[in-house]
Order: C-alpha cells, then sequence, then structure tokens
C-alpha cells in the first residue's frame, strides 16, 4: 500500500479515508470544492431536502438517529432482561436492516441468525434450531414483504406445533415498526412486544436505529458503542476541512461521473467483519435508478481477480488502525476507509447520499424494490406452467434465451462473450445460502473469465440491494440465475402455496421483471443442488480452455 500512505489523509471523528482526494484530485474539476462552495456539508446536517428530491422529506433522521437510538437503551435494556431466556435470536426477513445486524453481530462475535431467504431447507433448518430458546425480530418501516409474512407464519406455526399456548406465542416476538402500520397490527394480533421504529429513517440509512439496534441487543451487542461512535463522527459532518464523509462522498461521485462507477469493495482482514455487503447494498439501492447508479462488486478477498481497471474505483475497508497504518493487501486500492463500525455506518450513510446528488438521483426513492414483488404475487395467483428446458445436460436444466446455443457449454461461452464495454454480469443464487455455499463460488471464477464485473448475490436477499440496480440502474447487465429443485418442502401456514413454491414464484417474478430491459438472461435449473454445482463449477472451469 505504498503508493495510498503517500495519498493525502482524512482523518477525524475515528475514521480515516486515504485517497480520496486523490481520486477527486483526478477529475477535470474537483467535486469536493463544488459541495463546499454549495454549501452541501451544512446543509445536508441541515437537513435539506431540496438537495435531492420530494422523497428525500421526512426521510434524512439518519444524520442524528445515533442520538435518538440513546432514548431507546432503558428500553432494550428491560427488554433482553425479561427476554434473557431466549437466547436465540433470529431477525425474519430481507431488507437493509438485516445486512447491516449481520455486519454488528459477525464484528463484535455475537451470535445472531438472520433469515433473510424463503428456501425451504433453510427455512426447515432455522424452524428446528433451539425453537423453545428463540425470538423472533420482525422489522418493518410501513408493513412486511411477502417473505417477512411467511416467515413470521411460520415461526408462529412452529411454536404452537411444539406445545406453546397461543398466549406463549406473543412472548417469542419482538415488531419493530411505525405505529399504526399493517406490521403494528400484526403485532397486536400476535401479543408481541412493539417497538417503535423511527419514521425519518428506513433503508439501507436504518443501521443505527431501532431495525437493526433491538435485535443487536437482544443478542447481547453493546449497541451503547455503536451509538458512541457515531457520535464522534458526526460532529466532523458539517465542515469543509477535517471531514472524512465529504471525502469519500466526493471521490464516490467523481468516480461515478468520470467512467469509474463500478465500485470494488475489499475487506483488509482488520475486523469489521461482512461490511462490504451492508456498503453494497447501500449504494446499489440508493443510486441504482434513472438509468444511472454505482454499481458493488464486493469481493472475496484481496487474492480475488479482476480487483483494478480503469473503470472501477477499488475501495478496502476495516476497523481502526494507528494513524498512517494500513495492512498490506497485495493490491493497492483507490481508497482504504479505516474505523470503529459506528463510524463506518455514518460515514458510508453521508457519502452515498452526496454521491446520489451528484448523480441526479434521490436516494430515499426505491421505485423498483417491490416490483418483483408483484410480479411474485401474479406467479402465485396464476400458477403458469412451467416452462421447457432448452437442454438438459446430466443435473442441470438450462434455459437459454432464444436463438442462442441451447447446452450448457455454450450458453455460458455466449452468455460471458456478449457483456457489452461498460457492462456486468449478475449472479443470482435461489438456493440455500449455507447448503449450497459453494454456489458462490462463481463469483471468482467467472470473474476470471471476463474483464467486465461480476456481482454474486443470493435471492430474494437481493432485491432489497443490487435489485434495485439491475432495474433501475444503465441497462448494462446480463444475467445468470441458478435455482434449484427441493427435495423436502414446507408448506407456508395459511397460504395455498409453500416455501417452495414461494421460493420458485420470486425467481420468476425476478425474470419477469428483468424481461422489459431486452438483456441477456439465462437460467440454469439444478435438479440435483449438490452435484449440479459441482458440475456447474467444472462447466465453468472448462472455458478456460
Amino acid at each position: 500500500m505504498g503508493d495510498l500512505l503517500a495519498a493525502p489523509v482524512e482523518a477525524a471523528g475515528g475514521l480515516a479515508v486515504h485517497g480520496a482526494r486523490a481520486v477527486d484530485a483526478g477529475a477535470p474539476a474537483s467535486t469536493r470544492q463544488a459541495f463546499v462552495d454549495a454549501d452541501v456539508p451544512r446543509r445536508l446536517v441541515a437537513r435539506d431536502p431540496t438537495l435531492w428530491g420530494p422523497h428525500a422529506v421526512g426521510r434524512l433522521g439518519w444524520l442524528d438517529a445515533h442520538r435518538r437510538g440513546r432514548e431507546l437503551l432503558p428500553q432494550l435494556a428491560e427488554l433482553s432482561a425479561e427476554l434473557a431466556d431466549l437466547d436465540h435470536v433470529v431477525l425474519a426477513g430481507p431488507g437493509g436492516p438485516s445486512l447491516a445486524t449481520q455486519v454488528v453481530a459477525r464484528t463484535t462475535g455475537r451470535a445472531l441468525t438472520v433469515l433473510d431467504t424463503t428456501d425451504p431447507g433453510r427455512v426447515r433448518a432455522t424452524l428446528a434450531d433451539r425453537l423453545a430458546r428463540t425470538v423472533v425480530v420482525l422489522a418493518g418501516a410501513s408493513g412486511s414483504t411477502l417473505a417477512a409474512d411467511c416467515l413470521r407464519r411460520a415461526y408462529r406455526q412452529a411454536f404452537l406445533d411444539s406445545g406453546m399456548a397461543e398466549s406463549e406465542v406473543g412472548r417469542h416476538f419482538v415488531v419493530v415498526t411505525d405505529p399504526g402500520s399493517p406490521l403494528a397490527a400484526v403485532a397486536a394480533e400476535l401479543g408481541a412486544i412493539t417497538v417503535p421504529a423511527d419514521p425519518e429513517v428506513d433503508g439501507g440509512f436504518a443501521a443505527l436505529t431501532a431495525y437493526a439496534l433491538v435485535p443487536c441487543a437482544l443478542a447481547g451487542v453493546a449497541v451503547a458503542d455503536l451509538l458512541d461512535q457515531a457520535e464522534e463522527f458526526a460532529a466532523t459532518l458539517d465542515g469543509a476541512d477535517a471531514n472524512p464523509g465529504l471525502a469519500l462522498g466526493a471521490a464516490l461521485a467523481t468516480a461515478a461521473t468520470t467512467g469509474r462507477d463500478t465500485v470494488v469493495l475489499v475487506d483488509d482482514g482488520t475486523g469489521v467483519e461482512g461490511l462490504g455487503d451492508w456498503v453494497g447494498q447501500l449504494l446499489a439501492e440508493s443510486t441504482g435508478k434513472d438509468g444511472l447508479g454505482l454499481l458493488p462488486v464486493v469481493v472475496e478477498s484481496p487474492d480475488s481477480p479482476r480487483l483494478t481497471g480503469p473503470d472501477r474505483l477499488t475501495v478496502s475497508y476495516g476497523g481502526a488502525l494507528a494513524a498512517g497504518d494500513l495492512p498490506a493487501l497485495g493490491v493497492t486500492p483507490d481508497i482504504a476507509v479505516n474505523g470503529p463500525l459506528g463510524a463506518h455506518f455514518l460515514a458510508w450513510q453521508y457519502a452515498t447520499a452526496l454521491a446520489a446528488d451528484v448523480l441526479g438521483v434521490d436516494p430515499f426513492d426505491r421505485p423498483d424494490v417491490t416490483a418483483a414483488d408483484e410480479h411474485t404475487a401474479a406467479v402465485l395467483a396464476h400458477r403458469p406452467p412451467a416452462p421447457t428446458p432448452s437442454s438438459v445436460e446430466s443435473t442441470i436444466e438450462v434455459y437459454a434465451p432464444a436463438g442462442t446455443p441451447a447446452d450448457l457449454t455454450g450458453a455460458l461461452r455466449h452468455l460471458l462473450s456478449g457483456l457489452d464495454d461498460g457492462g456486468y454480469l449478475a449472479v443470482t443464487a435461489y438456493l440455500d445460502q449455507h447448503a449450497d455455499a459453494d454456489a458462490a463460488r462463481l463469483r471468482p471464477l467467472l470473474a476470471q473469465l471476463t474483464a467486465r464485473p461480476v456481482t454474486f448475490d443470493w435471492g430474494p436477499r437481493h432485491r432489497h440491494a443490487a435489485g434495485q440496480y439491475h432495474n433501475g440502474g444503465p441497462r448494462l447487465g446480463s444475467f445468470l440465475q441458478i435455482t434449484g429443485t427441493v427435495d423436502v418442502d414446507l408448506p407456508v401456514p395459511g397460504e395455498p402455496y409453500s416455501f417452495g413454491e414461494l421460493q420458485a414464484a420470486q425467481a420468476a417474478g425476478d425474470r419477469q421483471a428483468l424481461a422489459g430491459h431486452e438483456r441477456p438472461l439465462l437460467r440454469l435449473h439444478l435438479t440435483n443442488r449438490s452435484a449440479g454445482l459441482a458440475q456447474l463449477l467444472d462447466a465453468v472451469g472448462s472455458l478456460r480452455a
């Protein structure tokens, strides 16, 4: 990291950002200076919604959510004591708070389960894990997603089937939502404890609100430490100098407007576990709309292929380090961001909001997040006939676009060779993130085969992250969707479909949402998941020949 250490560093409020000023200085005009000239730091801290648009009105509470979070501390301590015997905490449902919660749990070493999938195997396994000692956290700004509602139904039925009385079940649920919301009505019906959400914060900007603080506190995290870290960093946000958030935001905006709109996120190994997934979700969901956006690529390690390039902004992230100290990664990123987790949350939210301002998009509007859910509901309601595969090779059914090779190797080769200049490949796996973890090995293998960015995510989690970018951002994506046969299904209580059928409908809903973009979409269905993944990895490996 010699070059980066020689670059200007912005350090204040516990966070250090190396290299951001150098990125901004590489543009014809300084984005940072433009922000300062327009008084943007002060206006942002003053919650001026005119920086973005109408959806920003009443959505800027994240700027001081850490202060209101302190008001929750006595309630969280009381709640944790009351439910001390329920030591298996499950956050049910996908969304921005689930990724923030995962980061906190992994970074602090606390055990917490995030169930953000509808895969019946994973749902069944989680339901069977310490059920009598489980407390389920349901969180939603105004209601709940279809997936979260189905998980709530499954847990309620599992509690009843275990012999719990109806009156006991409510104690095993904690609901975080707005007063008067549909989810609040569900909580009242369950007899669940309800913690009020911050009505001025939602989505990826909710990392320091009750949405994430409640499950983390129940898992034993010292959430006051996160709030302290954010409080220290918040003092830097309105200044023109010594403002790491401004430096990072200006660099992101400069990169986005000078042809470097792919942000490669690299963990530097200094103790902020999983932050890249949360940052990626924040960037994609907040900026990917109106045909614009920053494409996040979360890589496995500094040894992953294709980390750098003329169209990429490579950013490493990690925990707090001594001044001027950075770990040797083997690759030199453009920017290094280091500090405590609470400061990271606030800094990345602030920087993302600044980048969105320059792009001209509203970071608080997510017009495409619900589209796939609407398509899913239509598939479940009408049950269209299953399509016929283009070909079947052992344990893989190939569903190739019309006019393209139908065989597995030919379809994969065609998908990769068809990537546009400026395009990217997005891989989404509707599988079990634990039992089918080998699917994630596809990303670096495919990245090695192409000079274009390759992303990977699990469905349906991606809908609240890269899904917004795929549907609302630049129409440059090519898509590989992987689905799998369900061996043992699980009914959704009170609904005429199972989790396996819901998962298949979600995958079909994604395909329908993407259909109007006229972009390449290849679906591979594994009739035997374990054998199919091994076969697919071999097929991708053979493309190198």
